[in-house]
């Protein structure tokens, strides 16, 4: 037996790496962690924020079914069972604050959704990028805004008294309109307030969504005859599609989630009846009046019902179009 012979043999017949192989070449859970485990320690942090902020305090959902008292705490005070959403069911006031909720709702994803998806390809079709970028940041201004200089703003243009737009009317010899305060104007105010306010700053997703498309469609299209038109309806849409199904769903995930504040900073006792909604009640209900109880029972059925809808829109969509969340 010569040297080479002997080199060969003596050479392990398992190695290391491949120790940590299955017998199909694919890495083991342990080998691919150790393999990554710069990625695994970065996502760290991430692990401790969802669990510290997101589900730690899922274990407060346990007073919707209790007598909650602030000084016996979670587990000392007096199991209640569905007492409080039997009483929210019972109340004269929950239909209203349902009907309120999801009108609003039902107004954001019919004339705020598809805003930011016309604007978006309006503006994809503006070749000067100068002009392009200079109005985007304008249109992203107004997302910065908080809700209350919003309201201040629409106070200038819309009120009675000094409102722009009743001094139009003044001057047209027009009789004014109290736009802030009349209940028949309260939803397409807050929805249009809306719609200024995050218009701008939705539309990133869906310009980056068009970035996407490559241009070679385009200009396959143009050889084809295709028009300004029939590009976007054949090249444009079909790309925008699967973003626009995935924030829908969101969308509809967060159906009785219609924004707190956008909602409380135009609400007062005059437009209760159109305007107050399951979120401003269990605020003035629960945390005003201390009752955290019923407040928590409020949101809990809220988390049910975007729950379920969620998934009945997710299935539908992975039926009809092929595209969802999960």
């Amino acid at each position: 037996m010569n040297e080479e012979t002997i080199g060969v043999t003596s050479v392990q017949p398992i190695q290391p790496a491949a120790a940590r192989k299955h017998r199909s070449g694919e890495l083991s859970f342990i080998g691919f962690v150790r393999k990554n485990n710069a990625l695994y320690v970065m996502l760290i942090p991430v692990f401790l924020y969802f669990i510290t902020f997101k589900y730690v305090p899922l274990l407060g959902s346990i007073i919707a079914f209790k007598d909650y008292n602030i000084f016996d705490g979670f587990i000392k005070s007096k199991w209640v069972g569905f007492q409080w959403f039997e009483l929210m069911y019972t109340n004269p006031q929950y239909v209203r604050l349902v009907k309120n909720t999801l009108l609003i709702s039902l107004y954001q994803i019919v004339f705020s959704f598809p805003a930011p998806i016309i604007l978006a390809c309006l503006l994809n079709e503006v070749r000067q990028m100068a002009l392009k970028r200079s109005v985007q940041t304008v249109l992203y201004l107004p997302h910065f805004l908080s809700w209350t200089l919003v309201y201040g703003l629409a106070y200038m243009m819309l009120s009675e008294q000094s409102g722009l737009v009743n001094d139009m009317f003044k001057g047209l010899g027009l009789p004014t309109f109290d736009f802030l305060q009349s209940p028949s104007a309260f939803r397409s105010v807050v929805v249009s307030a809306g719609i200024w306010k995050e218009m701008g700053w939705s539309t990133i997703i869906f310009l980056a969504a068009l970035s996407g498309i490559s241009p070679s469609l385009y200009e396959a299209a143009k050889m084809d005859g295709a028009g300004r038109w029939k590009q976007f309806q054949y090249v444009t849409l079909p790309g925008l599609l699967p973003a626009i199904t995935i924030l829908l769903l969101l969308k509809i995930g967060n159906v009785m989630d219609v924004g707190f504040e956008q909602v409380y900073i135009f609400l007062s006792p005059i437009t209760y009846e159109v305007g107050e909604i399951l979120d401003t009640y269990a605020y003035r209900l629960g945390i005003m009046n201390g009752q955290f109880s019923i407040t928590t029972a409020i949101g809990l059925f809220k988390s049910v019902i975007g729950f379920v809808l969620l998934v009945g829109a997710n299935k539908i969509s992975k039926s009809t179009t092929g595209e969802s969340l999960f």
